[in-house]
């Protein structure tokens, strides 16, 4: 894990599925070794179906809790990854003067999706994999499948 950077920031528009989904996959990926924290443009409250899809993996996202850029307090991160277009202006404007690295992964909001509960969940789960094979192969890291 030498290629991870010492601080990751994830950001999306509401803080409240995508970037939360990100930060906790990488936190369970590093571990303490690195800084990982999330943002939202607004703040929202954390999707309960992004707990659940977490939870199948071992990963508990229960206590997190939803800011925004202006809540940052430290600002110096490595590497700010945004998932949402809205998210990516906030952070183009938050590094615009800092020595920090910006990824714009465009990542489908779930929530978005209709329907019953199982294939709201298959919507999340589909987003909580892909968000997963991408850091697994963005920071070259070998890890177990998800079962």
């Amino acid at each position: 894990m030498d290629d991870i950077p010492s601080s990751i920031l994830f950001a999306c528009t509401w803080n409240s599925v995508r970037s939360p989904i990100a930060a906790g996959i990488m936190t369970s990926i590093a571990g303490n070794s690195i800084n990982v924290d999330s943002v939202g443009v607004h703040k929202g409250e954390i999707d309960t179906f992004a707990v659940t899809v977490l939870n199948e993996v071992g990963i508990d996202m229960s206590d997190h809790i939803s800011k925004t850029f202006r809540d940052l307090n430290n600002t110096s991160f490595d590497l700010v990854i945004s998932l949402s277009p809205e998210a990516q202006h906030s952070a183009v404007e938050m590094t615009r003067t800092s020595n920090c690295y910006l990824e714009f992964w465009h990542t489908m909001d779930p929530s978005i999706i209709d329907g019953n509960r199982e294939t709201r969940l298959d919507a999340y789960r589909d987003i909580r994999d892909q968000l997963r094979k991408r850091l697994l192969q963005r920071f070259s890291i070998s890890a177990p499948p998800i079962v």
